[in-house]
């Protein structure tokens, strides 16, 4: 009789542990939720989405980032503070709710280029500048070379260089990111067409007024 309530009451401790395992199970299962979105930026008055963005969640070691469709997606918990961060961008927090009825939550988050300021340097050629002074006073300058410096410096010159100029690696990959960013907004669907936007019709009548289309004379 003493070994079955033993038994009993072992029976009744695991039953009791089992369902209170259960019960947090549930509780924690219910507290999650699927985290996705689309990180934009407003470029020319147009949100195009953002690729590469950081998505974080504070507190912990868990985090992805936004593919080149801008999406991201991620497990997390409500209440569970999101950090949003890209170079060249201000770092954007937000908070998912509490009081969430479903376990899926979206949003589209705005992000807004951040502008850093640098200490200005002064790069010098000689040690000091007396030395510096020295050295100028003295100069040779020949004649081939002060006009060399006007032919480099003439607005035509400049003109051609602009024109002509082959754009680096990174104004390169810039470009090719935002155009192929504008392909995947536009995906499925026609591209709207600029003479029913009010805005380009603004900008044509200001140039207009601005005398750009004028033909110039020559001189």
């Amino acid at each position: 009789m003493k070994k079955l309530l033993n038994y009993t009451a072992i029976v009744l401790f695991i039953l009791h542990f089992q369902s209170g395992i259960f019960a947090q199970t549930e509780k924690d299962t219910a507290a999650l939720v699927q985290f996705s979105g689309v990180v934009v930026v407003e470029e020319n008055k147009t949100l195009i989405p953002l690729p590469f963005t950081n998505v974080f969640i504070q507190g912990s070691n868990r985090g992805t980032y936004t593919n080149l469709d801008g999406f991201f997606s991620i497990v997390a918990r409500k209440g569970d503070v999101i950090e949003f961060t890209s170079v060249g961008f201000k770092t954007v927090i937000y908070k998912i709710p509490m009081n969430l009825k479903d376990n899926r939550y979206s949003i589209y988050q705005l992000m807004v280029e951040d502008t850093i300021n640098l200490p200005v340097t002064m790069i010098y050629p000689w040690p000091s500048k007396e030395h510096f002074k020295i050295e100028f006073l003295a100069m040779d300058i020949k004649n081939a070379m002060y006009d060399r410096a006007l032919a480099n410096i003439n607005e035509d010159r400049m003109e051609e260089l602009r024109q002509n100029l082959k754009a680096d690696g990174g104004e390169t990959g810039s470009l090719y990111l935002r155009q192929q960013a504008r392909e995947y907004y536009h995906q499925g669907q026609l591209r709207p067409m600029n003479i029913l936007n009010p805005l380009a019709w603004r900008d044509f009548f200001k140039a207009w007024q601005e005398g750009k289309f004028k033909t110039k004379k020559d001189k």
